[in-house]
């Protein structure tokens, strides 16, 4: 019982957290007004959901390609909802799930010339980022298929 309050605590940290962070972010790229709220929630609820895939013990890129996808869906329908570009939306869905520590400790380890350790940083950030693509385009492609009306498609 402890430990499941323990990680519920936890992961309402970590959606406040990446809520603010989407936040800022939108603030920062210049996202309309009226898509900063809407946005950074569902970036919000992608990375928690990351986040508690990861800890019931799921493989960090399964949860990362599913909370991905969960981003993608979201941003559509969102966007479509508000008429607007479902760039804005994707974007923000997947800010708090940029490997950037990876990355970074992928050039630090180079420059302190640890190349095998480098190598496995960067090949594990890469993965990160090959999974927020391909779950933004899984997401993209149900979308189409499941949302659009047939008439709509060419």
């Amino acid at each position: 019982m402890n430990e499941t309050v323990s990680l519920l605590i936890e992961g309402l940290v970590v959606l406040i957290a990446s809520f603010v962070g989407t936040f800022g972010f939108a603030i920062l790229l210049q996202a309309p007004r009226r898509a900063w709220f809407p946005a950074s929630a569902i970036g919000a609820v992608a990375y928690a959901l990351s986040f508690v895939l990861i800890q019931l013990g799921i493989s960090q890129m399964l949860a990362i390609f599913l909370s991905a996808l969960l981003g993608s869906v979201a941003a559509q329908y969102c966007a479509r909802k508000m008429r607007m570009i479902a760039t804005i939306f994707i974007t923000l869905s997947i800010v708090a799930q940029v490997p950037g520590l990876g990355l970074y400790r992928c050039m630090e380890l180079l420059a302190r010339q640890q190349n095998s350790a480098a190598a496995a940083a960067g090949v594990e950030a890469m993965s990160s980022i090959l999974m927020i693509a391909l779950g933004l385009g899984v997401g993209a492609f149900l979308f189409r298929i499941l949302v659009t009306p047939r008439a709509h498609r060419t």
